[in-house]
C-alpha cells in the first residue's frame, strides 16, 4: 500500500522549499525524498525539503535537506516560512516562536496582518568571521572574499559588476574548494549605494537559488567588516527572488533578518 504525504510549497524571497509536518506524518527517508521531490520535471520542484517537528528544548524543530539530499544546519528563509506555516495553520497562537535547528535555537517574531503572517523577523544569533580576507584560486582565477559562519559556512566576495559573474561555472568550483572540507555557500555581492547591496548565491547542495537568508546575513557581516556598511543600521540585500532587511545589533551582537514568507500551494504526493 502506497503512502501519501501532505505537503506545502512555500517560498521566502524566492527560496522555495517543500514543507512537511512530521508531527502527524513521520518521514523515514528524508534524504531520498529531498532528491526525488525537489526535481522540477519529475517531482514537486524545490530547493529542498523542510521537516517541521516537535522539540524538547524549543516550541518546534526544523530539519532541512538540500535538493541533493545533503542536510543543512540552518536556513533563514525556511525558518521564516515555518513561522507562517505554524501560525496560519493554527498550530500555535504565539507570535514569538523558538525553533530548534542544527545550529542552535532561533527565535522568530511574526508580523501578522488580517490574521495571516506577512513577514517574519529571525534572530539569527551571533555571526563569526572566520577569515576576514581569504584568497582562493580556482581554474577561473583567484577570488578574494570573507569567510563567515552563520551556523553554516559562507564565502562572500565583492564584485563591481554582477553581470560579469559566471555563477554556474565559478560557484561549484568555490563550493568544493579544498579550503572548505564541508563545502561552503558562495555569495557574490555588489554594493549599490549606502545600505543597499545586490547579492547572488550558489548554495551548498542546491546550486543557484533565488535567495539565501543566511547568505544575506553573511553578506551584511562582510560589508560591515570591510567598512562598506555600518553596524546598527539596516542593510537591504537585494537578491533574484526578493529583498531581505538585515540588522547587526551592536548591543548584543546578534543578526536580525526580516523578510516575507509566502504559501505557494498545497498538495499530496504518493511515495
Amino acid at each position: 500500500m502506497k503512502m501519501t504525504f501532505q505537503f506545502t510549497k512555500m517560498q521566502g524571497a524566492g527560496n522555495d522549499y517543500i514543507y512537511v509536518n512530521t508531527i502527524n506524518q513521520p518521514v523515514k527517508n528524508p534524504k531520498e525524498l529531498a532528491i526525488q521531490w525537489s526535481a522540477y520535471h519529475t517531482g514537486i520542484g524545490s530547493d529542498g525539503l523542510v521537516l517541521i517537528g516537535p522539540s524538547k528544548i524549543a516550541d518546534f524543530s526544523m530539519r532541512i535537506f538540500n535538493a541533493d539530499g545533503s542536510e543543512a544546519k540552518m536556513c533563514g528563509n525556511a525558518s521564516r516560512c515555518i513561522g507562517k506555516y505554524l501560525y496560519d495553520k493554527k498550530l500555535t497562537q504565539k507570535t514569538q516562536i523558538s525553533l530548534e535547528t542544527l545550529s542552535g535555537i532561533k527565535y522568530l517574531e511574526l508580523h501578522v496582518k488580517n490574521g495571516k503572517v506577512q513577514e517574519v523577523t529571525v534572530d539569527m544569533g551571533m555571526p563569526e568571521i572566520l577569515e576576514e580576507s581569504l584568497d582562493l584560486s580556482i581554474a577561473d582565477g583567484t577570488y578574494t572574499g570573507t569567510f563567515v559562519s552563520m551556523g553554516n559556512p559562507h564565502f562572500v566576495t565583492f564584485v563591481d559588476d554582477m553581470n560579469q559573474v559566471n555563477l554556474p561555472i565559478v560557484g561549484p568550483q568555490l563550493e568544493h574548494h579544498n579550503h572548505f572540507p564541508d563545502r561552503a555557500n558562495i555569495e557574490f555581492v555588489q554594493l549599490l549605494s549606502e545600505g543597499n547591496a545586490r547579492m547572488r548565491v550558489w548554495e551548498r547542495g542546491s546550486g543557484i537559488t533565488q535567495a539565501c537568508g543566511t547568505g544575506a546575513c553573511a553578506s551584511a557581516v562582510a560589508l560591515i567588516a570591510h567598512k562598506k556598511a555600518q553596524k546598527g543600521e539596516k542593510i537591504l540585500i537585494h537578491m533574484d527572488g526578493g529583498t531581505l532587511s538585515i540588522d547587526w545589533n551592536p548591543e548584543n551582537g546578534h543578526i536580525y533578518m526580516t523578510g516575507n514568507a509566502v504559501t505557494v500551494f498545497e498538495g499530496t504526493i504518493e511515495l
